[in-house]
């Protein structure tokens, strides 16, 4: 290999990502700081596998964690091949780890409980099944939220619990309940022959687990895997990734668990020490060089993230230049904070230094946008805001979804549902039990029963019922024969349509009917695009379609959005409002960590981390001293104090020790003084030193009276405690407090 001439693959990459992309077999962590071209990393990789090392397409296996961002890899590496005169990489499989397994569950629909024209059902759909569950085991929903319930389920499947393995665990009431309803969930969704998204991953896993065999043919076939945001992998996806690659290992895995985010939703940053762990050779390259922000950027983030635990650390370097100091802003209230942001963004575009759209507005809860909306409407400056409601949760989309759902599956209870009476054909609730409840009786599901009516069967309707449900039943079997004649899904959809005179009962529904019309012709245009595939790959395609996938970037002007938003995205300028002590750190997390959670503020931190990194050029960071949540003010976040004050401008609150603490009081409006020091002005961070008091205790104040102990947790030598007074709840040091009992 050292004789041979350098790859042109290898053109342009610098010493670290060669490293990575020429690396040979085995496990490989590849851990990348923000902005240092992993993207790059993958898509050479995998063209360096096939021209260089004589790995065919078919064997490798990439993984990403959006659609787009396969789109983008696919290219890529056909662009690369085809610059070397390479055959393009037909074969190669590569897509979010849920449309790989649903392609799995598809081919292999023998081995598993499910045919292959399952559905898959989204959150809405969720719910709807975790209501009927509950309404069948008289589990009251104002007393156990279908959210949390199915939260509870969706945790167990990522972590490859099934039922029973849930219900042996199950300690708490609650569990118990979820236990319940989790068990009655999955009969409903086979009944259907539906699996939620959780459902994919973990039945791929059973699936592979119980089928040694299957598991032999897909070992045999795979002989690399590549993988993407690692640090975003759940249990169930490393678990896959495991059984997959063995017995080569030849895993190549890329991540950054500094801007892991997502815990919410499973993710799960250890997965990268488990990889550490399982695979005692590994390899490790760090890839530090940062292509996107300027070195004052990168020192501020690294000064922030550097005091999370358990991690490897990075030294993030660029070649362009120190920049401009952070701007650190002290706003008086969240509207004033908001003028600041206008204004600010408003003079830099007239100054010509940045156009409007090359701005964008962080913050850590959706809450927080109303200041800011109103302060760019009442500035008549355009924007635009992610997070909006994504177009495939629209209702008059599911509609029409729910149509194809239920033509490709009748089955789909659910979906059948949804649409047996949208638009309204004259079949009540009523006649929808009565349909359900016939159906059950005579063990098939709604759908099959409704069919029946075609043959001769009368059911337990009126006549004028029986009608209508055989009127649909004729409408689903003629729409099911376009399916079985090898339609593809735009003739499907526009029979629909046309059939169920759709769109005037969308134009007449309101004074928005034309812009739901819009979002059904913008589906049609999606099926049109599709060409001659399936409905079956249609539908999987479009349920597979993520909320990072779709987001509206059509409008003018700056971008406002969350900060989770904000991850894989990149600005010149940046703002993130709203750094305050419960907000960012939020409320809960600060309340966890009191409890004993270690890895609720270090997820905080890495959000912090990652709103940080998004900046190429300039960052303006804001808090106000007089922003009210819960009846009570909040501090400074803690986070602020991590910055170095010679990067930062602005605020005096970044002064020195003593002009920290001034600052803090004034902002804080004197409680400082009253016992609470922010943590990162402390001699040392939280030790394992019991606390002297306890959540409970009754305790006294000299300022805010008597008051219940929620929470402590010792710093060193001092004792943060949080209490609830009549005032509001406070963070106190425990040096201002006296025990009033035991």
């Amino acid at each position: 290999m050292a004789d041979r001439t350098p790859s042109p693959i290898l053109d342009k990459l610098n010493d670290a990502q060669r490293q990575a992309v020429t690396a040979g077999n085995g496990p490989h962590l590849i851990l990348a700081g923000p902005g240092s071209g992993k993207t790059r990393v993958l898509t050479h990789r995998a063209a360096y596998l096939i021209q260089e090392m004589g790995v065919h397409p078919y064997r490798i296996m990439a993984v990403t964690f959006t659609n787009k961002a396969a789109r983008e890899m696919r290219d890529r590496i056909e662009q690369l091949l085809s610059e070397q005169k390479t055959t393009a990489p037909g074969g190669l499989t590569i897509g979010t780890f849920h449309a790989i397994c649903a392609r799995f569950l598809r081919i292999e629909a023998a081995h598993t409980p499910y045919s292959q024209d399952y559905a898959i059902f989204d959150t809405g759909d969720q719910l709807d099944v975790v209501k009927q569950a509950c309404n069948e085991l008289n589990i009251d929903p104002k007393r156990f939220s279908p959210r949390s319930l199915l939260s509870a389920i969706s945790r167990a499947k990522n972590e490859l619990l099934t039922p029973e393995a849930f219900a042996d665990r199950a300690g708490d009431y609650f569990s118990r309940q979820a236990a319940k309803v989790y068990a009655r969930y999955q009969e409903l969704l086979l009944a259907s022959n539906a699996m939620d998204f959780d459902d994919l991953l973990m039945q791929a896993v059973i699936l592979f687990t119980g089928k040694p065999e299957v598991l032999e043919k897909y070992q045999n076939r795979l002989a690399h895997i590549l993988v993407d945001e690692f640090q975003d992998t759940n249990y169930a996806q490393y678990a896959l990734v495991r059984l997959l690659a063995a017995p080569k290992n030849n895993i190549f895995a890329v991540g950054d668990p500094d801007q892991s985010i997502y815990a919410f939703r499973g993710a799960d940053y250890r997965n990268v020490l488990r990889f550490e762990k399982d695979y005692p050779d590994l390899r490790k390259i760090l890839l530090e060089q940062n292509y996107r922000s300027v070195q004052n950027v990168l020192d501020a983030a690294m000064a922030v993230i550097d005091r999370n635990p358990h991690r490897t650390p990075k030294r993030l370097f660029t070649e362009r230049g120190p920049g401009e100091p952070l701007t650190l802003y002290e706003a008086y209230n969240e509207d004033e904070e908001a003028r600041y942001v206008v204004q600010t963004i408003g003079a830099l575009d007239e100054d010509g230094e940045y156009a409007l759209s090359e701005c964008a507005v962080m913050y850590r809860t959706n809450a927080q946008s109303r200041a800011l909306e109103e302060a760019f409407v009442h500035a008549n400056m355009p924007y635009r805001i992610f997070g909006a409601t994504r177009f495939y949760d629209r209702r008059e989309v599911k509609d029409v979804l729910a149509y194809l759902r239920l033509i490709h599956n009748p089955n789909d209870s659910i979906s059948l549902r949804r649409v047996i009476n949208t638009p309204p054909r004259g079949i009540g609730g009523k006649t929808v039990e009565a349909l359900e409840l016939w159906a059950g009786q005579s063990g098939v599901t709604p759908g099959v029963a409704l069919l029946s009516l075609r043959t001769g069967a009368e059911g337990p309707f009126s006549p004028r019922a029986r009608e209508a449900l055989r009127r649909f039943a004729d409408l689903l079997a003629a729409w099911r024969a376009l399916v079985e004649a090898g339609k593809p899904p735009l003739d499907i959809i526009e029979a629909v349509l046309t059939d169920t005179a759709f769109e005037g009962y969308l134009r007449n529904s309101g004074p928005d009917g034309d812009d739901r019309w819009e979002n059904v012709l913008q589906l049609r245009e999606r099926a049109a695009d599709f060409g001659d595939g399936s409905l079956a790959d249609f539908l999987i395609d479009t349920a597979l379609v993520s909320d990072v996938d779709i987001r509206d970037s059509d409008q003018p002007g700056p971008s406002l959005m969350t900060l989770h938003s904000a991850k894989g995205l990149e600005f010149p300028v940046v703002f993130i409002v709203g750094l305050e002590d419960g907000i960012l750190p939020h409320s809960r997390s600060i309340e966890a960590d009191m409890g004993g959670n270690d890895e609720a503020l270090p997820e905080e931190r890495r959000l912090m981390y990652v709103g940080l990194t998004r900046a190429k050029d300039r960052l303006y960071l804001t808090y106000a001293t007089q922003r009210w949540r819960m009846g009570d003010a909040n501090p400074p976040s803690r986070f602020l104090y991590d910055l170095p004050p010679d990067l930062v401008i602005g605020s005096a609150l970044l002064g020195g020790r003593r002009g920290n603490l001034d600052a803090f009081e004034r902002a804080f409006g004197g409680a400082a003084a009253s016992g609470w020091v922010p943590p990162s002005l402390r001699a040392s961070r939280p030790t394992g030193t019991p606390a002297r008091f306890r959540a409970g205790q009754r305790v006294n104040h000299p300022v805010f009276g008597e008051g219940i102990v929620i929470a402590a947790k010792r710093f060193g030598g001092q004792e943060e405690v949080e209490v609830q007074f009549g005032a509001g709840r406070k963070r106190i040091d425990g040096d201002f407090l006296t025990p009033l009992d035991g």
